[in-house]
């Protein structure tokens, strides 16, 4: 299905995830609240790795490659280790294609107090392997990206609960401009197979029988 579809501008994050997941079409919110610097579909802020590297968001992450991008933050103890848990079995299944041909990257919900250190102790304790990035920087650059990228809530009171955007997965293609999200929560293999979907570059036999019907 390579059906585009418009989805209207300000469809909260639940709602535009379980769309994605549905549906299997490539969504894209309007451009009015997507369009970043020079036109792009994402800010170009500067974010810092939990290596301790000053990054791009859309120059160095995001330009031209296959990107699966979370929210989380160090003290989460509800949905977040549980989410880590599920991608580190994506991040396996994706072998020697993690960090060459799909990049995960995992944003910080409250970067006051997710500095590159202590995310460094996050990847440790949860063993998160090469190719998954864990990410923080300003707070109102996090708050922009959060929202471009699709994570919020029509709601403001709901949107200020951090714990309301840590259950999807935003998953994308940015030089085919295809887009579309899948809950953190499901099955491993039916995310690599939402992964697979937009990642054109993929033979799709290995996985064939994880991948729902709609993908067809």
């Amino acid at each position: 299905m390579n059906t585009r579809r418009t989805v209207v501008a300000g469809l909260g994050v639940t709602a535009l995830g379980w769309l994605a997941w549905r549906s299997g079409a490539d969504l894209q919110p309007a451009r009015r609240e997507m369009v970043g610097e020079n036109g792009t579909r994402f800010p170009n802020v500067t974010l810092y790795t939990h290596e301790g590297r000053k990054v791009k968001f859309y120059d160095d992450l995001v330009r031209g490659k296959v990107v699966a991008i979370n929210m989380m933050y160090a003290q989460c103890t509800r949905t977040c280790p549980t989410s880590t848990a599920n991608l580190r079995q994506v991040q396996q299944l994706l072998g020697q294609r993690a960090g060459r041909d799909v990049f995960m990257y995992s944003l910080s919900l409250q970067p006051e107090l997710d500095t590159p250190e202590r995310l460094r102790e996050y990847v440790e304790r949860y063993r998160i392997g090469p190719g998954w990035l864990l990410l923080t920087g300003a707070r109102a650059d996090i708050d922009l990206l959060r929202k471009h990228l699709g994570f919020y809530d029509v709601d403001p009171v709901v949107d200020l609960n951090d714990l309301t955007h840590t259950g999807m997965l935003r998953v994308g293609n940015d030089a085919l401009d295809r887009w579309t999200m899948a809950p953190t929560l499901t099955d491993a293999r039916q995310i690599l197979a939402t992964i697979n979907h937009v990642d054109t570059a993929v033979v799709h036999t290995a996985y064939r029988e994880a991948e729902p019907a709609f993908f067809g």
